[in-house]
C-alpha cells in the first residue's frame, strides 16, 4: 500500500463525503423497518410487463444497433420525443437545446463541472436537495443558502444575498432551484415567484439551474410553467429525468438549455461516459411510442396521490400540537417542522429502535441549520405500513415533547 495514500488522492476526493441519505438507507435494509427515508418510487409503478415485450421487439427489429455507441448528445429520436412534449406546452426549443444524460444526477454533476471553480459561490434554498449540494461542492463550490417560505425561495432574501455578494465583489455562478414539489419540502413555487427570481437573475446576470425531477407527478392544483419557458434571455438551464415517471434503474435524464451552454456540457460528458447507454435510450423510445407512457404515469400519479392523502390524514390524527408539515400538490415528499428546541437526529435513533426511519432535515441545509426538521417520503411504502409507521413516529415525537415539557 502507498504510504501516503491520502496525499495521493486529489483534494476534491479528500474533501468529498458520503451521502448522508445513502448511509441512512443502509440502516433501513432490515425488512422490519418501515422506511420513509429514501426518495424511492413505488415498485408497483414500474411497467415490467410492457417492457418485456418492448425489449423483445426492439432486439428482434434493431438487433446489434441497440448495443452500439451513439452520440454524446443522446439518441436523436429520444431527444425529438422529449422536445415534442415541451413544444406541446408552447416551449420554444430544438435539438440544440436537448442533451440526454445518465440520470439527472449526472446533469447536476456536469453543471458543477462546467461552471464551478474552487471557491465559487452557488446559491440554493434553505433547505435544498442534498444531491445537488453535493454535486456542486465536489467541484469546490461554496453554497450560499436563501431561506424559503410557503412559495419557495424568498425573492426578497435572494436579492439581499445577491446584493451582499455584489458588494463583496463576488458574482454567484448560478441559483439552484427545484420549483415543483421541491425536495425536501414538497413546496411548489407559483409563477409570480418564478418571475421574481428570473428578474433577479437578469438584474444580477446570474444563471438559474432549474431541477425538475417531479414536475409531471402532480395530484392537484394548477400546473406551473417552467422557468425555462418564462425566461426570454437564456438565463435558465433545466434538468429533467425519467427516474420518477418511468424507472430510476434506466438512469435517463436530460438537460434543456441554451446552445452555448450545452456545447460545454457535451464536452464534459464525453470525458465522463462518452454517451448514455444506447440500449436504455432505445427502450425508452419504444415505451414512449407505444402509448403506454401516459397511461402508466397517470396510474403512478393516482397511487402517489392516495399515499400522500393517507400520510397527511395520519399526521393530522396523531401528531401533537406544535408540529407542522407541508401539504404538497405532487411529488414524493413532505416536510415536518418540530418545535425549535427539538433535534430530529436524536429522534432518528429512537425511531430506528421502534423500526421506523426518516431523514433528519438538517442534511438539506447547506449552513447546518434545520435540526428540528424531518423529511418523509410517501411514495414508496404501502398504505398499511404507512399508517403504522406514521403512528410510531408520532408516538416518538409526542413522548419527546412531554419529556421536554
Amino acid at each position: 500500500m502507498i504510504s501516503d495514500l491520502k496525499g495521493t488522492f486529489s483534494q476534491i476526493s479528500n474533501n468529498n463525503k458520503r451521502s448522508a441519505i445513502r448511509e441512512i438507507l443502509k440502516l433501513t435494509q432490515n425488512p422490519e423497518i418501515i422506511s420513509f427515508a429514501g426518495g424511492l418510487p413505488a415498485p408497483e409503478s414500474f411497467p415490467v410487463d410492457a417492457l418485456d415485450s418492448i425489449v423483445s421487439k426492439m432486439l428482434r427489429e434493431e438487433g446489434a444497433a441497440v448495443l452500439q455507441y451513439d452520440a454524446t448528445e443522446g439518441v436523436t429520436e429520444l431527444r425529438e420525443l422529449l422536445l415534442k412534449k415541451y413544444q406541446d406546452e408552447g416551449i420554444q426549443c430544438s435539438l440544440d437545446n436537448m442533451i440526454i444524460t445518465t440520470g439527472s444526477q449526472q446533469g447536476l454533476d456536469l453543471v458543477g463541472k462546467v461552471f464551478v471553480n474552487q471557491g465559487d459561490v452557488v446559491i440554493c434554498g434553505l433547505p435544498s436537495y442534498l444531491g445537488g449540494i453535493g454535486a456542486f461542492q465536489a467541484y469546490g463550490a461554496k453554497m450560499a443558502g436563501v431561506p424559503m417560505d410557503e412559495n419557495g425561495m424568498s425573492a426578497e432574501l435572494l436579492e439581499a444575498k445577491l446584493e451582499e455578494l455584489k458588494q463583496q465583489g463576488i458574482k454567484a455562478k448560478f441559483i439552484y432551484v427545484i420549483p415543483d414539489f421541491q425536495n425536501p419540502t414538497g413546496i411548489t413555487m407559483p409563477e409570480s415567484r418564478r418571475m421574481e427570481i428570473i428578474a433577479l437573475a437578469h438584474k444580477y446576470d446570474v444563471l438559474i439551474v432549474e431541477d425538475c425531477p417531479y414536475r409531471e407527478v402532480r395530484f392537484e392544483g394548477k400546473p406551473q410553467r417552467l422557468m425555462y419557458e418564462l425566461d426570454n434571455d437564456d438565463h435558465v438551464l433545466t434538468l429533467g429525468t425519467f427516474s420518477k415517471i418511468f424507472a430510476p434503474g434506466f438512469r435517463i435524464g436530460w438537460v434543456l438549455g441554451p446552445k452555448d451552454v450545452n456545447e460545454k456540457i457535451v464536452v464534459a460528458k464525453q470525458s465522463a461516459d462518452l454517451c448514455t447507454p444506447t440500449f436504455v435510450q432505445k427502450i425508452a423510445i419504444g415505451y414512449m411510442k407505444s402509448g403506454l407512457f401516459e397511461t402508466n404515469l397517470q396510474k403512478t400519479i393516482d397511487l402517489y396521490h392516495q399515499r400522500r392523502d393517507v400520510m397527511l390524514a395520519e399526521l393530522e390524527k396523531h401528531m401533537p400540537e406544535g408540529v407542522t408539515w407541508t401539504h404538497p400538490e405532487g411529488g414524493m415528499f413532505l416536510f415536518i417542522t418540530l418545535p425549535e428546541h427539538m433535534n430530529a437526529l436524536d429522534l432518528f435513533h429512537k425511531a430506528i429502535e421502534k423500526k421506523v426511519a426518516f431523514v433528519s432535515g438538517n442534511v438539506f441545509y447547506c449552513d447546518g441549520s434545520g435540526t428540528n426538521t424531518i423529511r418523509l417520503n410517501f411514495s414508496y411504502v404501502n398504505n398499511e405500513k404507512a399508517i403504522e409507521g406514521v403512528k410510531r413516529l408520532c408516538e416518538i415525537v409526542t413522548a419527546e415533547i412531554l419529556v421536554e415539557a
